[in-house]
């Protein structure tokens, strides 16, 4: 029931509110104005529920939603117990409505079991009473009862969807917060790898021409020479910082001419001789170029710059047996351990670049990481298409 009130809001049930007022009211005026009816139970029977039923527009009680569902739903069915009860010749039109709002209300806020209940037990009671137009009242009910359990099952089904979209929805949070931490603590791995080791640095440094020019001018003007060229290359560092935590702007470019762009920035930045070479089967614009492939090559290539004293790069992209290939070859000192390591095995051991591994993984991709203490790295990517 409490999954109802997701698809039933209170507005809505207002309105049923307002429909079941309205029955409540021509059935008290079909026993205030019939001449065989002079019952005094019937009347404050009929009052009851004309008056509970004008209260109940206004009275909203949300935590107790599930209790006044059950409630109303005996409520209904008394009031159109009572209506067919009390149809005369003539009167049909009154148990028609009571049918009409009984199978909606109850359609709409119970499952089909419900509505399927409740067809029994109408038809029943109209099959013991027999009532007047007894005849033309239980086909009404049979195609109520059925149009009410379709009703009721669409609106499961909706449940059942809005409920699975909610969940995954709470899971794309979840892994959306997941990746924003991952990524705060790369860029604070990268900023205290990078830049801030630098300033660190110069501040020694600093300290270092203050001793210096205290005792040798000529000495400590050396160090600040050595310190400006620190201060530049620093600049350069920095700025390649920054461009590496700005978005990858694609632009609508094929995957070949996103990474040559790529390369070229990398090159420009870094001052190490980077090539980059696409095959003639990976040059065509139908490869769209992913943002996250893009950041791979990126990442792989900042890697080398701050850890492997390279100078030479290359960049591979090629296209074959379904798969994408990009490859990215240094000649720098390599990684602390030797040989060739999957991406299941660098996980297992915790060994390699974590953030491109989770890329990969995230693309149902595989990696290959060799690499040669001494004598430069090689990373080997297949993607799927």
């Amino acid at each position: 029931m409490v999954t109802d009130q997701i698809v039933l809001p209170y507005l809505w049930r207002r309105y049923l509110s307002l429909l079941r007022a309205l029955v409540s009211a021509a059935c008290l005026w079909v026993v205030i104005g019939a001449a065989g009816v002079t019952s005094a139970t019937w009347v404050m029977l009929a009052s009851v529920l004309a008056i509970y039923s004008v209260v109940s527009i206004f009275w909203r009680w949300p935590e107790r939603v599930d209790r006044l569902d059950v409630f109303n739903l005996f409520l209904d069915v008394a009031t159109f117990f009572l209506c067919v009860a009390l149809a005369q010749d003539g009167g049909f039109w009154l148990a028609a409505i009571a049918s009409l709002y009984l199978f909606l209300a109850t359609a709409t806020q119970q499952d089909w079991r419900d509505v399927l209940l409740i067809t029994v037990l109408s038809l029943a009671f109209v099959n013991s009473a027999q009532p007047p137009n007894s005849e033309r009242l239980q086909p009404l009910l049979l195609i109520l009862g059925m149009f009410g359990c379709v009703v009721a099952l669409q609106k499961q089904s909706l449940l059942d969807r809005l409920s699975s979209a909610s969940r995954q929805a709470v899971l794309s949070r979840a892994e959306a917060q997941q990746a924003r931490e991952a990524e705060r603590e790369r860029i604070a791995a990268d900023f205290h790898d990078g830049p801030l080791q630098s300033f660190i640095s110069i501040q020694m440094r600093l300290e270092i021409v203050r001793k210096m020019m205290e005792r040798n001018v000529e000495a400590g003007m050396d160090e600040l020479r050595q310190l400006r060229e620190i201060c530049d290359r620093q600049v350069t560092e920095v700025r390649t910082f920054v461009r590496g935590m700005r978005p990858v702007e694609l632009d609508g470019a094929g995957l070949a001419a996103a990474l040559r762009s790529t390369v070229g920035f990398f090159q420009k930045d870094s001052g190490i001789p980077t090539t980059f070479q696409a095959d003639a089967s990976a040059m065509h614009d139908d490869i769209d170029a992913t943002i996250d492939i893009v950041q791979i090559v990126r990442e792989a290539l900042n890697n080398l710059r701050k850890h492997s004293s390279a100078s030479r790069a290359a960049v591979t992209l090629a296209r074959g047996e379904g798969q994408l290939l990009i490859g990215v070859e240094d000649d720098g000192t390599g990684y602390p351990f030797a040989g060739s390591f999957s991406l299941d095995e660098l996980e297992l051991l915790r060994l390699g670049p974590q953030s491109i591994m989770r890329r990969v993984r995230s693309l149902q991709g595989e990696l290959t990481l060799l690499s040669r203490p001494g004598r430069g790295s090689e990373l080997h990517i297949r993607l799927p298409l």
